[in-house]
């Protein structure tokens, strides 16, 4: 069995818009219903939602059969927690709050096998096909994604040697904490915020990075698609479905 392909990975090479949806209801039902809706990835978040990394496993298999692209997210740059998430099957991974290129090579560290990372092997996970694939533990990297998420003041200081790190394929911008760091929490909606998620963006993109976003907010989303933003998250699961439940109790 060969190495299954990583689309979203390839499409981000080659600096094709790749339209998400963030994940946070851990429910298979929900999670095969959305992956049916045509988005071109779904981000499986376990760092703001009940989730345990574990538990991403039958929410990779309820996706796995549809055409959308699966990313987990761990609840922090831990190499055992993403150790977990990897074997699971997860090819591509969003590495909440790196700060600066040490951060950035440790996670690289953790995505890849020894003796260029810190990866532990093992040979019969869903991640191999439990065997199945052949020479997984040479081949793995050429598959995996890592992407890592810059969300402070102090992060986006360093946006330029993150992006320098070797072994890191992505960079995602994070508004809501980037808010909180500029002294703003729940301010995403300011001006100020805005602008600097988007100079954040115009940054990696001329770092020679695809930069990602997530956002509820569609015109701002059109601001950070035409500062170059390549992985765009345009809603959150939980959002739509309180949206949407307010919206008919409301015509009614």
């Amino acid at each position: 069995m060969d190495l299954p392909r990583n689309a979203f990975k390839a499409a981000l090479a080659e600096r094709r818009r790749q339209i998400g949806l963030w994940c946070t209801i851990p429910d298979c039902g929900l999670v095969e219903l959305l992956a049916g809706c045509g988005y071109d990835w779904l981000l499986l978040d376990t760092e703001h939602s009940p989730v345990e990394g574990s538990g991403t496993l039958p929410l990779l298999q309820a996706v796995a059969p549809y055409p959308s692209s699966a990313a987990v997210r761990p609840a922090w740059n831990d190499a055992v927690e993403i150790k977990k998430l990897l074997d699971c099957g997860a090819q591509t991974i969003l590495i909440p709050y790196v700060q600066n290129a040490e951060e950035a090579r440790a996670a690289v560290a953790a995505v890849r096998y020894p003796p260029r990372g810190i990866r532990g092997v093992a040979g019969t996970t869903r991640a191999s096909r439990f065997g199945a694939v052949e020479n997984y533990a040479q081949r793995a990297e050429e598959e995996l994604c890592l992407l890592v998420q810059v969300e402070t003041v102090d992060a986006v200081a360093q946006i330029e040697a993150i992006a320098a790190v070797d072994g890191v394929d992505g960079i995602f911008v994070g508004p809501a904490d980037l808010a909180a760091s500029m002294g703003h929490p729940g301010g995403t909606a300011r001006p100020d915020v805005k602008a600097a998620v988007v100079d954040a963006i115009r940054r990696i993109t001329a770092a020679g990075k695809p930069a990602g976003v997530l956002s509820a907010d569609q015109p701002f989303l059109e601001d950070c698609a035409e500062a170059g933003a390549v992985f765009i998250a345009v809603d959150v699961d939980a959002s739509i479905v309180r949206r949407g439940a307010l919206a008919r109790r409301g015509a009614w």
